[in-house]
């Protein structure tokens, strides 16, 4: 199924240490003709699905009424993509479900409000999430949370894995960070090496696999993925147009490939060489290549090979 992402504007109530999109912030928010128009070409380029990102879309007056367009015209799967801390007020729950949202996407970044609050900049966020998503569970819905691996709290993966089991969401995505916006400001504070982070990612897929948790990490590369390879966020990703207020991202895959990751001379020696895309390209500028070591074995060509293994 094809899907929309849709940047609704940069407006948001967190500034998250690590926000990929904080140096748009001066490009404000669009109007609400501007996302409708944008939804009309995106059904009629064939996506089904529509994922609302921002910027925070919840924080939003016409937020409802954008949900209820998406619905209204056609989208089957609705996704809203949010810090979660709207959901907390279960009017607003039961409101944004009623206009057409059919998934959830919290955002929980620390398994204790000290480390979450201090990576949002947000004092009470943590509450908030979690207390939102307790609200979504309740009522039922389809909840896949996302979780930025940074320098602050790649260690307690575990951890944050066991808070999301216990609160009993159904897929849970660690995406290692992508050091542009407020990222890059704070590269050597925020971004730690893959290879520090490898144990306690696959500690926490364990504990997400153990409880019947769907899982699933994003751009993290095949070389540190021994044993957890159909869990890399590439055999997942859709087909993607992505609609930004000042560029139109035709195919989110290719611009990946072509320009946003980074391959070395080394990964065609991988066995995972054609369905891996390497690390974000600013990662590959600052740490350089020496952590990307070949896997040996028989060519892996797609996707669907990884469930094999």
């Amino acid at each position: 199924m094809k899907r929309l992402d849709l940047k609704v504007g940069f407006s948001c109530n967190n500034n998250c240490r690590f926000c990929v999109q904080a140096h748009k912030k001066h490009l404000g928010d669009r109007t609400t003709e501007e996302l409708r128009v944008e939804m009309d070409k995106g059904r009629a380029t064939g996506c089904e699905g529509i994922v609302f990102t921002g910027g925070e879309p919840t924080i939003r007056k016409d937020a409802l009424e954008l949900v209820k367009y998406a619905k209204d015209i056609g989208f089957t799967t609705i996704q809203l993509q949010s810090n979660g801390r709207m959901f907390s007020y279960m009017d607003f729950v039961k409101k944004t479900i009623k206009a057409g949202v059919n998934e959830f996407s919290p955002a929980l970044h620390g398994h204790t409000p000290e480390m979450h609050d201090y990576l949002t900049s947000s004092p009470g966020a943590f509450n908030q999430v979690v207390r939102g998503i307790k609200n979504l569970k309740e009522l039922d819905q389809y909840v896949l949370t996302n979780s930025v691996i940074n320098k602050v709290n790649y260690r307690y993966l575990p951890e944050l894995a066991k808070l999301l089991a216990s609160l009993k969401v159904n897929q849970f995505q660690l995406a290692f960070i992508h050091a542009i916006g407020n990222a890059r400001e704070n590269f050597d504070s925020i971004v730690p090496k893959k290879s520090d982070v490898e144990p306690f990612v696959h500690k926490a897929l364990d504990i997400g696999i153990g409880a019947g948790v769907d899982v699933m990490v994003e751009a993290y590369p095949f070389c540190f993925m021994k044993g957890y390879e159909k869990y890399c966020a590439e055999r997942f990703m859709p087909s993607t147009e992505i609609r930004y207020p000042d560029i139109f991202v035709e195919d989110f895959e290719r611009d990946r490939k072509n320009g946003g990751k980074k391959k070395f001379l080394q990964c065609g020696r991988c066995r995972f060489d054609q369905v891996c895309e390497g690390p974000w390209k600013e990662y590959a500028e600052k740490f350089g290549s020496a952590e990307f070591r070949p896997v040996k074995g028989s060519r892996i060509r797609t996707a669907k090979q990884l469930l094999s293994l």
